[in-house]
């Protein structure tokens, strides 16, 4: 299977049915994308297949050939953070940080397609992107921040 991974190619050798999040974790290496509950609940695993947010522990490497995928890896980087990772950051949203690289890779999908959300759009667009540690009021803060910032407000 041949994929892009944060546009870099990679041909993959992997069983069809091999969950994406395992290829990303164990074949390619990148370990920011984080096992939750395994069944696409908790969001803890998204990441962006063709642009669009996908749980990668409840789709295979088999629907996969040719995808474009964008993992919390490929969205910015420790000398320059994407907007969100930023905004994350000044408004203190992580505690144990587990579900984050989930939840900021559904703030982004939802930031490339509604450029000023209201709570409505957040809370439609962050449903299923579980933190145990409730920290939703400072997540809904930190996408309306970084949604500013991109203004340029």
């Amino acid at each position: 299977m041949r994929l892009s991974v944060n546009g870099t190619p990679h041909d993959v050798s992997a069983d069809p049915g091999t969950p994406l999040l395992w290829v990303l974790r164990d074949v390619i290496g990148l370990t920011g994308t984080k096992y939750g509950c395994g069944v696409g609940l908790c969001g803890a695993c998204t990441v962006h297949v063709n642009g669009q947010p996908t749980r990668s522990c409840s789709i295979t490497l088999g629907d996969l050939d040719g995808a474009q995928i964008t993992t919390i890896e490929g969205i910015g980087t420790p000398e320059h953070l994407a907007v969100i990772q930023q905004a994350w950051i000044d408004n203190q949203v992580a505690q144990c940080g587990y579900c984050q690289s989930g939840q900021i890779m559904s703030a982004v999908a939802l930031l490339a397609a509604t450029k000023t959300p209201t709570d409505s759009d957040i809370d439609a667009a962050m449903d299923g992107n579980l933190c145990r540690c409730g920290t939703y009021p400072r997540i809904r803060a930190a996408i309306h921040d970084a949604a500013k910032r991109l203004q340029g407000a």
